[in-house]
């Protein structure tokens, strides 16, 4: 699988770029804040349907303009597809399939699959279950349109159900027809939240599952002296989501089990006005011996933690027979050169890698491809000053991070 054009439309820093690829490395070098990541996020964005920088679409629309375009044209599996997002500030999205508009936008799931290595992936370790839910629910996106269908559905299941409980409290104080109304549209809500949580929280075990192991070795090649690591998916309603071999239970009774937690739990949360049950409670249980590894992992530890979740990603993939697009995002400076030299080895045979860098000499040595520089131009637009991205030059880099 790569990608044999790329086009943006006012997306981000970009006023217009029209780039033709092939399936080799391609390494965009400029300085930081030019836009280079920005090139990256669009594909990102054409693989999961969302950014992995930001929650809301309004800040990948360029200044002064009413919507952004993404357009790709993937070589997949021997026929090329042609998708294009139309990127709304606010409102809904337009999607294209081979110039055909498509309602369900998920349909352009599976058309390009990437994995993307970022600084940002260290919050995977440090951060938030926040952070790791987000990289669970990228691996769901494997799966199919139906896994990120459900996913969709329930996070709009699980905005309508906190608009109620933030002001059921009130209602039920009220009494009466109100306090009965509230109960009556919240059993509602109840059924369809853990209906469609089962769903996902089956759909991020079996992932995480089929993972682990990926990740285990992984991590024992880049870090060979240290501890063993291993993950596994924690649900907030405890254990009995799983069987005893570890796999998910069915849906129907993982569905019963929330229902049962959602119950016990209702008058907690018409307390508190928040959803206190469900999949947007779980975690992304990492560990490194017998310890967490947030908190214990010392930093070359979680870098190299973080590396084996993304080298996980695309064995998984590939496991699935797909050779995903491998981006790395400026990743070569974060890393020592022991962790350089075995990021550099493993995507060697990377059917298609971008690569973006502030100076060549980030990148180790042996790395080789198309060089594009980018560069910033600042223009006025109205009483402002507005920076836009471009393409400057375009050559061949060698082994030594020399143009040819």
């Amino acid at each position: 699988m790569f990608v044999r054009q790329l086009s943006l439309r006012d997306f981000r820093s970009w006023p217009e770029l029209d780039l033709e690829l092939k399936a080799e490395p391609t390494i965009l070098v400029g300085r930081n804040g030019f836009g280079k990541t920005n090139v990256l996020e669009a594909l990102y964005y054409l693989t999961n349907l969302r950014s992995h920088r930001v929650s809301a679409d309004a800040a990948l629309v360029g200044a002064g303009a009413d919507s952004a375009r993404i357009g790709a044209t993937v070589h997949n599996e021997g026929r090329e597809l042609a998708v294009e997002i139309t990127v709304m500030p606010s409102g809904a999205n337009k999607v294209a399939l081979n110039s055909n508009p498509v309602r369900r936008h998920r349909e352009i799931v599976g058309v390009l699959r990437s994995v993307m290595f970022a600084p940002e992936d260290l919050l995977l370790i440090r951060g938030e279950p926040a952070d790791r839910r987000r990289f669970v629910d990228e691996l769901v996106v494997g799966i199919g349109p139906a896994a990120v269908a459900a996913k969709a559905d329930y996070d709009r299941v699980l905005r309508q159900r906190a608009a109620l409980l933030k002001t059921a409290g009130s209602a039920m104080r009220r009494g009466g027809a109100d306090a009965e109304s509230v109960i009556s549209t919240l059993d509602v809500w109840d059924s369809q939240l853990a209906a469609l949580g089962a769903q996902v929280t089956a759909h991020r075990i079996t992932v995480v599952n089929a993972a682990a192991p990926h990740f285990a070795t992984a991590y024992a090649s880049i870090a060979p002296h240290s501890r063993p690591a291993a993950i596994g998916y924690r649900s907030a309603v405890g254990g009995e989501v799983v069987d005893s071999g570890g796999d998910p239970r069915p849906v129907e009774e993982i569905e019963q089990i929330l229902l049962d937690a959602l119950a016990q739990a209702r008058s907690k949360e018409i307390d508190r006005g928040v959803c206190l049950v469900g999949p947007h409670r779980d975690d992304l249980e990492i560990r490194l011996g017998d310890q967490p590894a947030k908190g214990y992992a010392s930093h070359g530890e979680s870098w190299s933690l973080a590396l084996a979740l993304r080298l996980a990603t695309v064995e998984l993939a590939r496991a699935d027979g797909v050779e995903p697009v491998i981006m790395l995002d400026d990743v070569f400076a974060e890393l020592d050169a022991r962790r350089r030299e075995h990021l550099a080895a493993f995507t060697t045979d990377a059917e298609q890698l971008l690569i973006t860098a502030a100076v060549p000499e980030d990148l180790p040595s042996g790395i080789s491809g198309r060089r594009l520089s980018v560069e910033m131009r600042e223009e006025p637009v109205g009483e402002s000053v507005v920076r836009r991205s471009l393409v400057s030059a375009d050559d061949k880099m060698d082994g030594d991070g020399r143009g040819e």
